[in-house]
C-alpha cells in the first residue's frame, strides 16, 4: 500500500523533479505534470522507487489545463500537493510581448490559485492533507528587469499566508510556502537571462537541496521556509529596506549584459 497519493506540478525538471523524487522515495503514488513532453521521460525515472507513477502534459496557465490535471486523478483522494509549476521572464517590461508576460501571470497566479482552491477545499472538508507551494524570496524584492515574475511571487507569498489564516481551524491540513532564491535549474535559460549576473552565477542553489528543505518544512508542519542561510538573511533584510534600494540592487543582478566573464 502506498503512503498516499501526491500531485507534483512542474515536475519535468528542477525543483519539481526533485520534489517528485522525494514523494516517490517516501512511498507516495504520484501524478506528475508539466507543459512539455519531457514529463513522460521524467515519470519513467520516478518509477525506480516502486510506487505508481502517472504523468500528464497540461498547460497549467489555463483553467482547462488544471481541470485536465484534476481529471487525471480519476477521483482519487489527493493527500499531498506540491504546487511548483511556474514561469519566469527576464528583460525590461516595456520590451516584453504581452503573450509572454501573460503566461507568467496566468501560470504563477491564476493556475496556482485555482489548483489550490480545488485541492484545499477537499482537504479542509476532511481535515487532512499537505500542500507545498513554491513561492520565492523574489516576492519580497521589486524585480527590476524581472518585474512581472517577482510581482507574481509577491502575490503567492502573500496569498499563501492569507489562506493559512483562513484555514487555521483545519489543524489536520498543512500549507507550507517554500521560498527559494536563485537555483541551478533551466529557469534562467527559459527566462532569457543567460546574459545576466544572476543567470550566470555559479553559486546558485542545488535544486535537490531546495526541494529537501521544502519537503522537511512541509513534513514538520511549518508555514514557510526560505531555503538557504543567504536567502533567509535576504528576505529579512528586504523587510526593512526601501523599495527603490531593493529595485536598484535587483537591477545589478538581472539587467541584460551584466553577466560576469
Amino acid at each position: 500500500m502506498a503512503n498516499g497519493f501526491a500531485i507534483i506540478t512542474g515536475a519535468s525538471t528542477g525543483i519539481g523533479f526533485e520534489l517528485a523524487t522525494l514523494a516517490a522515495k517516501n512511498g507516495y503514488d504520484i501524478l506528475v505534470v508539466a507543459d512539455e513532453p519531457l514529463i513522460d521521460a521524467a515519470a519513467e525515472d520516478f518509477k525506480q522507487f516502486g510506487t505508481e507513477v502517472q504523468s500528464v502534459q497540461a498547460d497549467l496557465s489555463t483553467i482547462d489545463g488544471v481541470d485536465t490535471l484534476l481529471a487525471a486523478t480519476e477521483g482519487r483522494q489527493v493527500d499531498l500537493l506540491c504546487a511548483n509549476a511556474g514561469h519566469g521572464l527576464g528583460r525590461a517590461f516595456l520590451d516584453q510581448d504581452v503573450r509572454d508576460w501573460r503566461l507568467v501571470v496566468d501560470t504563477n497566479i491564476t493556475g496556482t490559485a485555482y489548483l489550490l482552491q480545488k485541492v484545499l477545499r477537499d482537504m479542509v472538508a476532511r481535515n487532512q492533507g499537505k500542500v507545498l507551494v513554491t513561492g520565492s524570496i523574489a516576492g519580497y524584492i521589486p524585480g527590476a528587469f524581472q518585474a512581472v515574475y517577482n510581482g507574481t511571487k509577491a502575490f503567492i507569498d502573500s496569498f499563501v499566508a492569507a489562506i493559512q489564516n483562513e484555514i487555521k481551524d483545519a489543524d489536520g491540513v498543512t500549507l507550507t510556502n517554500l521560498m527559494p532564491g536563485p537555483t541551478d535549474t533551466e529557469f534562467f535559460a527559459r527566462a532569457d537571462m543567460l546574459d545576466t549576473d544572476v543567470g550566470t552565477d555559479p553559486k546558485k542553489a542545488d535544486p535537490a537541496k531546495v526541494a529537501q528543505d521544502g519537503w522537511d518544512a512541509l513534513m514538520a508542519g511549518k508555514a514557510a521556509v526560505a531555503s538557504g542561510l543567504k536567502n533567509k538573511l535576504q528576505s529579512a533584510i528586504a523587510n526593512v529596506t526601501p523599495n527603490a534600494v531593493l529595485a536598484e540592487q535587483h537591477r545589478k543582478m538581472a539587467e541584460p549584459g551584466t553577466a560576469k566573464n
